[in-house]
């Protein structure tokens, strides 16, 4: 399949995790994992399933700490990936090829994690966001924990775009940043490289959410209590207030 043919978050993981694990925002997954840990009283017999699990970041941390972990992602190169690193670090998590929007889980796990835009808000509709938050709440078990995080939409409300860009907040794309205000829709264009070198050319288009249109989904799709936190990387905390300088916020929700 062209990358052409691809939805463009398929489009850009292909051939980019060696590429991916480079990134700057990927550098904070200790002190992420140690607040996951915090969360679930580091009670290892709590099986973890981390969706959009991408090149097994978490997943592998998590194991190597002696937690059970499923990880699960869209990705072939990207899951391919995620194995070899695992098997590097003397882990064994399991990693699937699979699709958030159809998680094929029953109520099987105690903590459900989707770090880093691992799959939500990434689909190309509302409604396919929405059965990714589903498919979590189906696969925990009553009481069992969603820890998210996802693009802010209060952020691009209290700036203008040219702004944020300018400052460094977001990656500057070459052909800018176009925030729809009808529909929390960014689109950008992005040009990367894979891990051959060659250039990645990819129409981007992230859907923002605001605190209280995402507590409000989460409840629909089954959790009791939601709460919503600033998320800052490497060091997720309960004590940090969510406001319009935050990329990211942190969610965290109780199955019913």
């Amino acid at each position: 399949m062209s990358h052409e043919s691809k939805k463009w978050y398929e489009a850009l993981f292909t051939d980019y995790a060696e590429t991916y694990d480079k990134e700057s925002f990927t550098h904070g997954t200790l002190g992420e994992c140690d607040f996951i840990e915090s969360e679930i009283g580091r009670d290892r017999s709590v099986p973890i399933l981390d969706i959009g699990c991408g090149t097994g970041r978490h997943a592998i941390e998590l194991a190597r700490r002696g937690y059970q972990v499923t990880g699960i992602d869209l990705s072939p190169s990207q899951i391919e990936r995620a194995r070899a690193k695992a098997a590097e670090a003397g882990a064994s998590p399991d990693f699937r090829v699979g699709d958030a929007r159809a998680l094929p889980f029953g109520p099987e796990f105690g903590l459900a994690v989707m770090i880093c835009e691992g799959a939500f808000p990434l689909m190309e509709t509302d409604e396919m966001n929405f059965a990714i938050l589903q498919g979590a709440a189906r696969s925990l078990r009553p009481g069992g924990k969603l820890i998210m995080t996802t693009l802010n939409g209060l952020f691009p409300l209290h700036r203008p775009v040219g702004q944020f860009e300018k400052d460094g907040l977001v990656e500057a794309a070459s052909g800018g940043h176009d925030f729809d205000l009808m529909t929390f829709r960014m689109k950008s264009h992005l040009k990367t490289v894979d891990h051959y070198g060659r250039p990645i050319d990819i129409d981007c288009d992230e859907r923002w959410y605001i605190p209280s249109e995402l507590t409000w989904q989460l409840k629909q799709a089954g959790f009791a209590t939601v709460d919503i936190f600033g998320a800052k990387l490497g060091a997720f905390s309960r004590s940090d207030k969510l406001t319009p300088d935050d990329f990211e916020m942190l969610a965290i929700g109780v199955r019913s």
